[in-house]
């Protein structure tokens, strides 16, 4: 499955972010470009934008080095050890993978509610084809983002009344495709080992690479790096016989027979 969806407008307009901690009155500047550029160019409210912006500015804004947070004297041992293990798939994909992986997943950000964000996708009733936005600098994907549960029903609604099926589902992470410095979200500490590594090396992934109007490849690659990249990494890090390992190679596996899965209902379906 797609683990996660771009930040496919708030990022790019508050580049500032990307090196220091802006005041207030810069913050809400940003923000006003925000709206003004993406009202302009993107066919998105101008609400959706400054929503965007301002939940992309808390993440950003709420960075703090890993090293430092490693630190504390209450840390739980399970935390410290997912805290170091994403230091260390890091370290992997920039070493070992050569993937452009900057500053990222060196930080970790608290996030204030249980789902990161809400990522809505739709098709008409009768055929397997996903309509699709349209967003500068990514071109035409085949789902938004919301930061809210209710503006992403909201928007379902309104494409439901135009005849189309609507999916919402939540998204475990994004990424900012090298715009930023994206950090550990607090809420990926709850998965397990191998789930959170797929999931770090699957938004490096797109930050190291992003075709622009190709949604479909650019998750079906990520989901593809993100799966083999953890087998090989809990291989090297721990030996072909731990349980790390094992549980990769598992993960993927279930990954592949999954797809055949729902690859052959929507041949059946095209068929029909």
């Amino acid at each position: 499955m797609a683990r996660s969806a771009p930040s496919e407008v708030a990022g790019y307009f508050i580049t500032a972010l990307r090196h220091f901690k802006p005041g207030l009155p810069q913050l809400l500047g940003l923000i006003s470009l925000a709206i003004f550029m993406t009202s302009l160019i993107s066919g998105c409210s101008p609400l959706y934008v400054m929503r965007a912006a301002y939940e992309e500015g808390k993440i950003l804004w709420r960075r703090e080095p890993i090293a430092d947070y490693l630190g504390k004297p209450d840390l739980v041992p399970d935390t410290e050890e997912k805290l170091r293990l994403v230091l260390a798939v890091r370290e992997y994909a920039k070493n070992v993978l050569k993937m452009n992986v900057g500053g990222s997943y060196s930080s970790y950000s608290y996030v204030d509610r249980p789902d990161l964000a809400y990522i809505l996708s739709a098709a008409p009733r009768a055929e397997l084809a996903p309509y699709t936005w349209w967003f500068l600098f990514v071109g035409r994907v085949p789902y938004k983002g919301y930061f809210s549960k209710e503006d992403a029903n909201e928007a379902a609604a309104e494409l439901q009344a135009q005849g189309y099926d609507t999916y919402i589902r939540t998204t475990a992470a994004f990424s900012t495709l090298g715009w930023f410095d994206d950090p550990l979200l607090s809420h990926l500490l709850r998965y397990d080992k191998v789930i959170l590594t797929d999931i770090i090396f699957h938004e490096l992934l797109h930050s190291t690479l992003y075709v622009k109007g190709a949604g479909a490849f650019n998750e079906s690659l990520a989901n593809f790096v993100g799966g083999r990249a953890a087998i090989e990494f809990f291989r090297d890090k721990f030996g072909e016989n731990s349980v790390e390992h094992r549980q990769a190679i598992q993960a993927w596996e279930e990954e592949l027979e999954f797809s055949e899965f729902i690859g052959d209902c929507a041949s059946s379906v095209d068929a029909l």
